[in-house]
């Protein structure tokens, strides 16, 4: 798979690591104030690893049981700019298939993805940790919603089957010439999250990603293989873990 449009990602999360690690003491010495007059510091930075799986919603199917549900990995950061509100960006690969819910019509397909994102994490519950003057011990569990903007590189494989494909599998000629093509991703989520210790929490997260295109299968109306017109969207399901080296 080309990645080099997901590079801007990876040097975006680079970038901004680096320089909130640069100012990290800095932020600990300087205190911001929220609407109470309660002190507070930004940061930490944390970076997040995640591994879970893969749902596809589009033209095919919706139906669970005719999914081929593929390995999802995401590497990213997160950075608190607020008690309740953090930023970050994430870097994720991930697989998805399905065959047809129309056994007549008898399509399937894989596809190998690269989706490089940027968020906003909201919190809702009070947490005292995120307070410079904690009156009680950091929350332990804490669910939260977030919503992003990104970039999808997309790489389908259409075939006719029920089965996942194999090296043996005779693939369709691609709907279009320049794959992996480009889009627009939109991911919507909720999570909770489990403090270990102080620098580590893990979490648990399900998404749902919207897209701007009908080919993230390779099956549209523009071959004739559907006859419906919307857009393809996908789903994560992942269990991550939150470090925060310099805290």
């Amino acid at each position: 798979m080309n990645i080099r449009p997901l590079l801007p990602a990876f040097l975006l999360l680079s970038f901004a690591a680096t320089q909130r690690a640069d100012a990290q003491d800095f932020q600990r010495r300087h205190r911001h104030y929220d609407g109470n007059a309660r002190p507070y510091y930004r940061g930490p930075v944390r970076f997040t690893l995640g591994l879970g799986a893969t749902y596809y919603n589009g033209d095919l199917t919706s139906r669970l049981g005719d999914q081929f549900i593929g390995p999802s990995a995401s590497l990213g950061v997160l950075y608190k700019v607020r008690p309740h509100w953090l930023v970050g960006g994430e870097a994720t690969y991930f697989q998805v298939g399905a065959k047809d819910y129309l056994p007549e019509r008898g399509l399937a397909f894989r596809g190998r993805n690269g989706a490089g994102t940027a968020f906003l994490r909201w919190e809702p519950l009070h947490d005292e940790g995120a307070y410079a003057d904690p009156r009680r011990p950091a929350a332990l569990v804490k669910p939260y919603l977030k919503a992003g903007f990104g970039f999808l590189l997309y790489s389908p494989e259409s075939y006719r089957g029920t089965m996942r494909p194999d090296d043996n599998t005779p693939f369709l000629t691609p709907e279009r010439n320049d794959y992996p093509a480009l889009n627009i991703t939109v991911p919507v989520g909720i999570g909770v999250t489990l403090r270990l210790t102080p620098k580590l929490n893990a979490s648990l997260e399900g998404s749902y990603n919207f897209t701007s295109t009908d080919q993230l299968d390779d099956i549209s109306p523009a071959s004739g293989r559907s006859t419906s017109a919307l857009n393809d969207n996908y789903g994560l399901l992942e269990l991550k873990l939150e470090y925060a080296p310099w805290r």
